[in-house]
C-alpha cells in the first residue's frame, strides 16, 4: 500500500510539473494537457489515505498462541504440532502464529492443563495424552486410556473420525473446565520398559513402576503386581538412573526421543493402551477468535489430525528398527489374553459409569 501511495503521488507531482513548465509551440494547437493543480494532489493523497485506513481497519491483528509440548519436535506428537503451526500459518496470512514450546519447557502435562485453566494466556494451546483431561471435565476421554480398548491403529482411527469423537472433544469445555479439544491424533501403543532384565509379564511383578498419578494408570500397574510411583515426566530420566523408579511405561518413538534406553534398555511390547492424544486450546484463546479465524484452526487442525495418522506407524517401525540395531532388549508379546486377565479389574471400574459408551469405541473395531 505504502508503494502504492508514493507511486500515484509521484505521478501526480510529475502531471502538475509538468503542466506548470509545458513549453508553447510556435503554432497554436488544442491544449490537451490534463487540468492538474496541488489541489488535485492534495484531494488525491487524502482519498489514498482514507483507503488505507479502511484497510487498516478491517484487517485481523496478529495473533500468537503458545502452544505447550512435553516432548521434543521430533517425536510423532513434536511433528504433528509443527504440521498443525506451518498450517495455521499458511491459511491465515500469517497472521495467526503458533509458538511451539517443546521438550516439556511448560511443565508436564499437568502443569500445563493447570495453567490454561488458571487463565492469564501464558499457555494457549497443548498435545494433552487423553487420559490426561480425566481431572479436566474430560470423563469421557478416559475410555480412551482403558487398557486393551483398541485393538490397533484403524480401529482407532475408526473412532477418531467418527460422529461421536466430537462429544470427547468438547466435554471439557460443556463440564465449564475452561478447554476445548480441537483435534484427535496418536502417538503409538504404549509398552512397559524397564532398568532390569525382562522377559515376559511376570517380571514386572514387584516393580516400582513410574505413573503420572491416573486412576486407570494406577490400576492397571497394580493389577500387574507392581508398584504405581507418582513421578512427573520431567523427572524420569533421573529417576530410572537413581533407582527412585525401576520402570515406566510410554510409546516407543518417546522413549527414544527421551534417551530413556539409556538408562532402561529393556522393553516389553504389550500395547497395553493406543497413545489418543488431543489437542486442546483454552476457551479464552478460542473466544477471541472471528468465526473465521476459528474455522482456520479447525481445518489446520483436520490436516494436522490426516499428517499424524499418516507417519504414526512408519515412524514408530523406523524407531523400533534402529533401537534392535543398538542392542535393546525388545520383547515381543504374542499373547495378551495373561494381560487383559490381569487388568480385568480396572477396565471393569473405569467403565462402569460409560457401559454403553465404551462399547460403542468396541464397536468400531
Amino acid at each position: 500500500m505504502k508503494k502504492k501511495i508514493l507511486a500515484v503521488l509521484f505521478v501526480l507531482v510529475m502531471m502538475v510539473s509538468i503542466a506548470g513548465c509545458g513549453l508553447q509551440s510556435p503554432t497554436e494547437t488544442e491544449d490537451t494537457t490534463p487540468d492538474v493543480t496541488e489541489d488535485t494532489v492534495d484531494e488525491a493523497t487524502e482519498d489514498i489515505a482514507e483507503e488505507v485506513e479502511e484497510e487498516a481497519a478491517t484487517a485481523e491483528p496478529e495473533i500468537t498462541f503458545v502452544y505447550a509440548e512435553v516432548n521434543p519436535l521430533d517425536t510423532i506428537v513434536g511433528q504433528t504440532g509443527t504440521a498443525f503451526k506451518e498450517k495455521v500459518e499458511e491459511l491465515s496470512g500469517g497472521t495467526i502464529k503458533i509458538d511451539i514450546q517443546a521438550s516439556g519447557v511448560l511443565g508436564s502435562e499437568n502443569d500445563v492443563l493447570d495453567t490454561m485453566l488458571g487463565g492469564g494466556g501464558t499457555i494457549d494451546m497443548s498435545r494433552i495424552s487423553a487420559f490426561a483431561l480425566t481431572s479436566y471435565g474430560g470423563e469421557k476421554s478416559k475410555l480412551l486410556s482403558v487398557p486393551y480398548t483398541f485393538a490397533n491403529r484403524e480401529h482407532f482411527w475408526s473412532f477418531a473420525t467418527s460422529d461421536l469423537a466430537p462429544e470427547f472433544l468438547l466435554e471439557p469445555h460443556e463440564n465449564g473446565s475452561g478447554v476445548r479439544g480441537l483435534f484427535y491424533g496418536e502417538e503409538g501403543f504404549r509398552h512397559f520398559f524397564t532398568t532390569q532384565d525382562i522377559s515376559g509379564m511376570e517380571d514386572l511383578a514387584g516393580l516400582k513402576l513410574r505413573v503420572s498419578n491416573d486412576p486407570v494408570m494406577n490400576g492397571m500397574v497394580e493389577g500387574l503386581g507392581a508398584s504405581p510411583t507418582v513421578v512427573s515426566f520431567g523427572e524420569l530420566y533421573s529417576a530410572l538412573q537413581t533407582g527412585v523408579v525401576d520402570g515406566a511405561e510410554q510409546p516407543i518413538a518417546n522413549y527414544k526421543s527421551n534417551a530413556f534406553q539409556e538408562v532402561a534398555p529393556n522393553i516389553i511390547l504389550d500395547g497395553h493402551t493406543l497413545g489418543a492424544i488431543q489437542v486442546v486450546i483454552t476457551d479464552e484463546a478460542w473466544d477471541s477468535l472471528t468465526a473465521e479465524q476459528q474455522d482456520i484452526l479447525m481445518e489446520a487442525g483436520a490436516y494436522a489430525s490426516q499428517f499424524n495418522r499418516e507417519i504414526s506407524e512408519e515412524a514408530e517401525n523406523e524407531v523400533l528398527a534402529g533401537l534392535i540395531e543398538e542392542g535393546i532388549n525388545v520383547v515381543e508379546v504374542n499373547d495378551i489374553t495373561p494381560w487383559q486377565e490381569a487388568t480385568k479389574d480396572v477396565i471393569a471400574e473405569a467403565t462402569k459409569d460409560n457401559t454403553e459408551l465404551y462399547q460403542q469405541i468396541l464397536d468400531f473395531q
